[in-house]
């Protein structure tokens, strides 16, 4: 199903190569094509998703299948990621998208990061409510001093981040401090400095073990239940599209569940060269930290290499760990040792490393 759309797409785009982009009648039939496609895989993440479940539910799941559809998801995701902000920042500067006037597309030359912040919050606390009856306040504290923190990047990309991790913390603060009266706040710290700038979020929800934290980056791993796929009724439909941000339509109702939400987030993040971090103390809280380049200039798209080695990643067998215990911080280890065992290139998050 997803071939024939991406293949269909293709094609509708490549009739457009040997035409005149000074037509105007070509920019608006591209612009019409460009924002078809757009709509014909608004879906794509769901219904990779629901394939997912389908297979893990089918035939089970060991570790090294799991590594595996972690190392191809993470690429196919990344890629989507870019093709659809070149689509969208299209349809917003040559298209009917309605635009802010501030912003260039999709960027803005001075994005407000309290506004997002107050954006992504308050659309989380709307959900939290709906699902819980209660939400926690939230303090946001600037290391400046300032009421106003901006610099150049896509306000749609921080929104949908600080949405996830909001409803993550709001959800783990509402069940930890279920038989109070009165929840403690979130906090949010913003710093603005020469290289980053970095978003601190951090609450009193409970935290979790520190041998799961390596789990809350993969895909279909959830502490909360999966909610029962529906088919187009389920919430799961339109949970996990950036345009609803974008285009100013809101989040979708998806309180918890399927596990994509902070896996997805990493990546909106790493494609500016950014990142996601989660640290977490269990019984008291846990802080997340979404650092951000402050220069525009070293905000260049991070995406995925293939060449032929490429595939070797999905052949690399697991190798046997030399420790007497798996802990999570041997993983880099074992990772190199099953690199130079299949003489394949180890893959890291920034870049492709060849290994004679």
């Amino acid at each position: 199903m997803l071939k024939v759309r991406y293949d269909l797409s293709f094609k509708e785009v490549q009739a457009f190569q040997d035409k005149d982009p000074d037509d105007k009648k070509v920019l608006t039939d591209f612009s019409k094509t460009i924002q078809d496609i757009l709509n014909r895989h608004s879906y794509v993440v769901e219904t990779m998703a629901q394939g997912v479940i389908e297979m893990e539910d089918t035939y089970g799941m060991d570790d090294k299948i799991s590594e595996r559809i972690q190392y191809f998801l993470d690429r196919f995701y990344m890629n989507r990621i870019s093709i659809r902000m070149l689509l969208t920042q299209h349809a917003a500067l040559f298209g009917n998208i309605s635009n802010h006037p501030r912003r260039i597309g999709h960027i803005d030359p001075n994005c407000d990061v309290i506004e997002c912040v107050s954006n992504a919050f308050k659309a989380a606390r709307h959900i939290c409510e709906h699902y819980h009856m209660q939400a926690p306040d939230l303090d946001i504290v600037t290391a400046e001093g300032s009421k106003i923190v901006d610099f150049v990047y896509v306000p749609s990309h921080i929104e949908h981040i600080l949405f996830e991790v909001f409803k993550n913390a709001m959800r783990a603060v509402v069940e930890f401090h279920r038989d109070k009266m009165e929840l403690p706040k979130l906090k949010i710290i913003v710093a603005k400095g020469q290289q980053d700038l970095t978003i601190k979020l951090c609450d009193q929800g409970g935290g979790v073990p520190y041998k799961v934290q390596d789990k809350l980056f993969q895909y279909m791993y959830s502490t909360a239940p999966r909610p029962q796929y529906t088919g187009h009724d389920s919430p799961l439909v339109g949970y996990m599209d950036i345009d609803r941000f974008a285009h100013d339509n809101g989040p979708a109702s998806l309180m918890a569940g399927y596990g994509y939400g902070l896996p997805l987030s990493r990546l909106y993040a790493r494609y500016f060269q950014g990142d996601l971090v989660v640290s977490s103390m269990e019984g008291y809280g846990t802080d997340v930290y979404l650092y951000l380049k402050v220069n525009s200039s070293e905000a260049n798209e991070c995406l995925p290499i293939y060449n032929t080695t490429t595939s070797r990643m999905y052949e690399a067998e697991k190798v046997v760990s030399d420790w007497s215990s798996s802990t999570t911080w041997n993983q880099s280890i074992r990772t190199y040792c099953t690199a130079v065992k299949s003489k394949q290139p180890m893959i890291t998050d920034k870049s492709i490393i060849s290994i004679q």
